[in-house]
């Protein structure tokens, strides 16, 4: 069997020799090139499954030779050498298309698990951009919007970059963040997903890092973190802007490190795990406020994958449906349920601010409410396709006498009730709507006395 060859480029003999000693003992041969004319000249006349390429040469930066690889032999994995803590460097490289990156003075154990990624990663075939490796669910559509968006996940695969993947709710970025991992070279790999405003902020450290036995009252055995358990694989850090100020530095810390501390532990561990995270929230503006450090947003957004809201892609819609009561009929082993043509052209109007998975629950609430298996428009519980989803609100005249609280309360029962009745009393969109948080709606429910229903869905 052919040996595999890296290129390395570095001015240093010794640190060339170290590398190539290294790659020896993983059974990897080496070409060694001093500068970007002597790495030119290899490219060309050889073909290698890897480069290893410092950032400072003689004749120029390693960034040259990044785009360069990656405009004439994008198959070839490129890992950039930077001085130790210039993750301003990395940054760069990365987004010039580097798979990963690598600091002096080189870890030889990262530097290890670095090429064993990439010898992975040249070693396979490139995955069918529609279905993937059939290790995730697909992402559905044959829109341009969702073919344009499949050819960057085939893309960002073949990286080691973090991914910061934009979009509004339901538009399906964990779905996206799973197809990125099962295209790469971690899809042996665990992928491991955490909601970061689920957790409790007192249990984030421990979460996040694990603990040692007796670190806290309550920690009777070691527990290993979502680092940890992510090891080899991918971290998914789903609405990542929901992470408090104190619990964003040491995060950025484990990130640049590559390396986590459990609580109550000496010393930190190292840690090999692809960051992808997701946030509907306009994660510059919060920087701009000064809610999420600026030093953890250029971290965690080296590429953004920005996720198409199906308002933008109405043709995937008659897809999507088959495919969502094709599910619903599986999972309750029943019947497949039809959609009658009046119902499909009203869907097709409908504005989806809840995107694809508002899209599910339109049609599995319809499904249970339809006749003879076959949805009609009125199953699917919208309002009239020209109805206002808000009119104005006739303000009564305050009687004499009448306090101005009382006043007022009056006129906010009526403006809430509308919202909730245009809604068809799901909490989240009428707070939506209201442009007020779920949390303060809820509170005024409550000091209003209103009841919204225990069945009401409230989730976006």
């Amino acid at each position: 069997m052919t040996r595999p060859i890296a290129l390395i480029v570095d001015d240093e003999p010794d640190i060339r020799e170290l590398l190539a000693l290294t790659l020896a003992r993983m059974d990897i041969d080496t070409e060694q090139a001093g500068n970007l004319a002597e790495a030119h000249d290899r490219l060309r006349a050889g073909r290698f499954q890897l480069c290893l390429a410092d950032m400072r040469l003689p004749d120029g930066d390693g960034l040259e030779l990044v785009r360069h690889i990656n405009a004439q032999h994008n198959d070839l994995p490129v890992a950039v050498i930077t001085a130790h803590g210039n993750m301003e460097t990395a940054i760069e490289a990365l987004k010039a298309g580097a798979f990963d990156f690598v600091s002096k003075p080189v870890d030889l154990p990262v530097l290890r698990k670095l090429v064993q990624t990439a010898m992975k990663l040249s070693a396979a075939t490139p995955p069918d951009s529609q279905d993937g490796d059939g290790k995730a669910p697909r992402l559905l559509g044959k829109s341009a919007a969702m073919s344009a968006i499949r050819q960057t996940i085939a893309k960002l695969a073949r990286s080691q970059a973090p991914v910061f993947i934009t979009g509004e709710s339901g538009t399906g970025k964990e779905l996206a963040a799973r197809q990125i991992h099962a295209q790469g070279p971690r899809a042996e790999g665990a992928f491991v997903a955490v909601n970061c405003g689920a957790i409790p902020q007192e249990l984030m450290e421990s979460e996040f890092f694990g603990h040692v036995k007796g670190s806290f009252t309550g920690a009777v055995k070691d527990k290993e973190g979502l680092f940890q358990a992510a090891a080899g694989g991918t971290l998914f850090l789903d609405e990542v802007a929901d992470l408090p100020l104190s619990m964003q530095v040491k995060l950025l810390r484990a990130i640049q490190e590559k390396a986590v501390r459990p609580v109550g532990g000496a010393t930190e561990d190292p840690v090999d795990v692809r960051i992808i995270s997701a946030s509907h929230k306009d994660l510059a503006a919060l920087v701009q406020s000064g809610d999420f450090r600026q030093d953890l947003y250029y971290r965690i957004h080296v590429i953004e994958l920005p996720m198409p809201a199906l308002r933008e892609h109405p043709d995937d819609i008659p897809l999507l449906i088959d495919h969502v009561l094709t599910r619903i009929a599986t999972a309750g082993e029943q019947p497949k349920a039809r959609i009658a043509p009046a119902a499909l052209q009203r869907l097709l109007r409908h504005p989806f601010s809840g995107n694809v998975r508002e899209l599910e629950n339109i049609l599995e609430r319809a499904t249970a409410l339809c006749d003879d298996h076959t949805i009609q428009v009125d199953d699917l519980g919208l309002l009239p396709a020209d109805a206002a989803t808000t009119e104005p609100i006739e303000c009564p005249a305050r009687e004499a006498g009448a306090g101005l609280e009382d006043y007022l309360l009056d006129i906010e029962r009526r403006v809430i009730m509308q919202a909730l009745e245009a809604t068809r009393w799901n909490r989240t969109a009428a707070a939506k709507q209201l442009g007020i948080s779920f949390r303060a709606l809820r509170y005024r429910l409550e000091k209003l006395g209103l009841d919204a229903g225990d069945t009401a869905p409230d989730n976006e």
